[in-house]
């Protein structure tokens, strides 16, 4: 009876100390922790910049950015992968329902107003186009720079973008080409540096890449961009009236006049309100909004002063 009763007190107690050893999922709290966090590659200089201020700020936090197409970081997300993710669109409802099947429930927080920027070489003088010209040059309807351009002497156009996934190609299938495919003479590269590196070098070169790329850093007013390239004013109107145009300046971002325009979000999983909560509401405070500003983006949550400066195309 005594042996009965050790082997059951033996099993007892190893019950109970395997449950003790079981770690729970996750251990991070709003403002410590270590957790991997997703984002679009187009954000990677201003998210990082995001990163080293609140580590700074919380020491016992650790953020592992993975900087990704937008596809994947969406679908990291989706999968449970990570718990916070950066993205220029809101889940579809086929993406909510896949998590509200799992008693997931995210949230979506605007984070910024983003520009898409078309890029140049330094020695290319035709800095003005219009929508329906880009339209043309990314169905492969318009192929050479003088169907635009009559007196260019580039040739063929060169158009480049960071990867087939990212979220600078879906914006230009749906808001510039109307759904239609894009060329199957368009390039990929693999990263925005890589972009303005080959247009730096290529003269008869397009570019396509996050505006928040080019930011001059000692530029306060951000009213110029990188020396390496030239960055081409955009219209909405017509060809014929393409004079009527805008490039992607902080001010003509706020005021919806630059037609190359698109929305910034946090999409976070977050139930307990730990480490994406906290690093979330730290990016949409005062001193997140600043950061977002000094890129060159337009704050979502906070108020901005435009000062109005004569722009000389």
């Amino acid at each position: 009876m005594r042996t009965i009763l050790f082997l059951f007190f033996c099993i007892a107690l190893s019950f109970i100390s395997c449950k003790e050893k079981k770690a729970p999922r996750f251990t991070d709290t709003y403002t410590s922790g270590v957790i991997s966090i997703a984002v679009d590659e187009n954000f990677r200089p201003i998210i990082q910049e995001e990163l080293d201020v609140f580590e700074s700020i919380y020491p016992k936090s650790g953020i592992v950015p993975v900087f990704t197409d937008e596809v994947d970081a969406i679908n990291q997300l989706v999968k449970d992968s990570v718990r916070f993710a950066i993205a220029t669109r809101t889940l579809s409802a086929n993406e909510k329902k896949s998590l509200n099947s799992r008693k997931l429930f995210p949230r979506e927080v605007k984070l910024a107003v983003d520009g898409i920027a078309l890029i140049i070489n330094n020695k290319n003088k035709d800095s003005i186009i219009s929508v329906e010209d880009l339209n043309g040059i990314f169905t492969g309807k318009i192929k050479n720079w003088k169907e635009i351009f009559p007196n260019s002497n580039l040739g063929k156009f060169k158009v480049v973008f960071d990867n087939p996934n990212s979220s600078s190609i879906r914006f230009a299938i749906d808001s510039i080409c109307k759904g239609s495919p894009l060329s199957t003479e368009l390039n990929a590269q693999n990263t925005n540096l890589e972009v303005i590196n080959y247009v730096s070098h290529t003269p008869n070169a397009i570019g396509i890449i996050g505006v928040n790329w080019l930011g001059n850093r000692k530029d306060t007013t951000n009213l110029s961009f990188k020396n390496e390239v030239r960055v081409m004013s955009v219209s909405s109107d017509s060809p014929a009236t393409r004079f009527n145009s805008y490039k992607p300046y902080q001010a003509y971002l706020f005021y919806g006049q630059y037609p190359l325009s698109r929305s910034v979000y946090i999409i976070l999983d977050d139930p307990r309100s730990a480490l994406p909560s906290g690093l979330a509401s730290f990016m949409t405070s005062d001193r997140g909004q600043r950061i977002i500003l000094k890129s060159g983006l337009v704050p979502a949550t906070q108020p901005v002063r435009v000062v109005n400066i004569k722009d000389q195309r």
